[in-house]
């Protein structure tokens, strides 16, 4: 990636200029509002701690969820403001606005090494309009922020795919930088398209096969193995001709499905057993079946442990290897054993010299509630959507808009 840096910003110097960090917050919140999973919190930590400490006025953008394009209290960013403050250690002032009065008084009022952290961007619909002069309008309001002498680092890699006034239309009116987080999630990403180490295996889950369908043609004919796990497993098996019982089932995709088998038959792998349970329940009655014997009204709510021993064996001789999406319903205990045991073949496979990827998303989230060691992966990525579309080969807005 041939883009200016933090560490170029950094050395042409940041005391008393106010910089513009677009930051990925967004973080899940139990129904106590309370953040279940920090993870993103912590990785934005660096970029932000560099540039307080080089006497930088900070202003942190981000968002949390889906609001409407309009303020909403169960999407305010209080609770990542105070886990920032206790990351950071120190005050993070929290603005009561995107850019209105309060966010504009209280940029004013920073002084170096301050953090400001503005309210949910998306509660501006102007945030993410299809309309380039409205959100050019709300990236001329960040930049007043922080003054005609300011910055802008991009350093939210899970938004990088999304065309919008935080994360593309502030790095057209000002000086822009890569902040480390994307700066190493790209070098990873690169290291995974441009001649990776062989044999290169990819493991695919989730729920639906249309929301990997464009990864799946992109990669089966690059990789030497791609695994399909997880609840879009069963379209692929449906594909087949088997019966998959109330699994989860994407009837329109199935043909496209055998389309794909027929196509990269030698390189796509399926499950051959399956843990099937009454109810979608963590306590459901469960028990495991070949996959060509899911009984009628059961669902599938995890791969078995042939399968978890058929892709160990393919994954742990990986030179590279990368995971998106989980292999079952891993947040139930009863259905975390597929999930956990590919995830533990991935960090044999790393524990041998591979270089391994944890795609974001479910997948960075399932090595945590499974208690996995972060340091037996390569890398875990903080934006799976982003990460997906790279290996599609789409262009990125956020970090064409840096190269630019």
């Amino acid at each position: 990636m041939t883009v200016q840096t933090l560490q170029d910003l950094l050395a042409e110097g940041v005391e008393g200029r106010g910089v513009l960090v677009r930051s990925d917050l967004n973080v899940p919140l139990d129904d106590n509002g309370q953040i279940t999973d920090p993870g993103r919190i912590i990785a934005s930590v660096p970029t932000i701690q560099a540039l307080v400490e080089a006497g930088a006025k900070v202003v942190v953008m981000a968002h949390l969820g889906r609001p409407k394009g309009e303020p909403d209290a169960k999407f305010s960013l209080a609770p990542v403001a105070a886990k920032l403050a206790e990351l950071l250690g120190r005050n993070v002032q929290l603005a009561g606005d995107v850019v209105g009065y309060d966010a504009l008084s209280r940029s004013e009022g920073l002084t170096d090494g301050d953090v400001l952290l503005l309210e949910n961007v998306r509660f501006d619909a102007r945030e993410t309009s299809k309309d380039d002069a409205e959100r050019a309008k709300l990236a001329a309001a960040y930049v007043e922020l922080v003054g005609d002498d300011g910055a802008f680092v991009s350093d939210g890699f899970g938004v990088v795919h999304r065309k919008q006034a935080s994360v593309y239309d502030v790095a057209q009116v000002l000086p822009h930088y890569a902040g480390t987080l994307v700066a190493a999630e790209v070098e990873v990403l690169q290291k995974l398209t441009q001649d990776p180490a062989r044999p290169y295996a990819v493991v695919l889950g989730g729920s639906k096969v249309s929301d990997k369908l464009a990864v799946i043609e992109a990669l089966a004919p690059k990789v030497d193995t791609l695994v399909i796990g997880g609840g879009m497993c069963f379209t692929f098996l449906a594909a087949q001709g088997l019966s998959v019982g109330t699994s989860l089932l994407q009837e329109e995709m199935i043909d496209t499905c055998k389309s794909l088998l027929e196509r990269f038959g030698d390189v796509l792998h399926l499950p051959v057993d399956i843990v099937a349970a009454d109810k979608f329940a963590p306590d459901a009655d469960a028990e495991t079946v070949a996959s060509t014997e899911i009984p009628d009204g059961w669902m599938g709510l995890d791969i078995g442990p042939e399968s978890v021993s058929r892709f160990a064996a393919l994954l742990t001789e990986a030179q590279t290897v990368f995971w998106n999406g989980p292999m079952g319903v891993f947040e139930f205990e009863k259905f975390a054993a597929g999930t956990r045991g590919v995830a533990e073949a991935i960090v044999t496979a790393t524990g041998k010299g591979a270089f391994t990827v944890v795609g974001g998303g479910d997948s960075a989230a399932a090595v945590r509630t499974l208690g996995l060691p972060d340091d037996g992966f390569s890398h875990i990525s903080t934006g799976g959507g982003a990460s997906l579309e790279y290996l599609e080969g789409k262009e990125l807005p956020g970090i064409s808009v840096l190269e630019g």
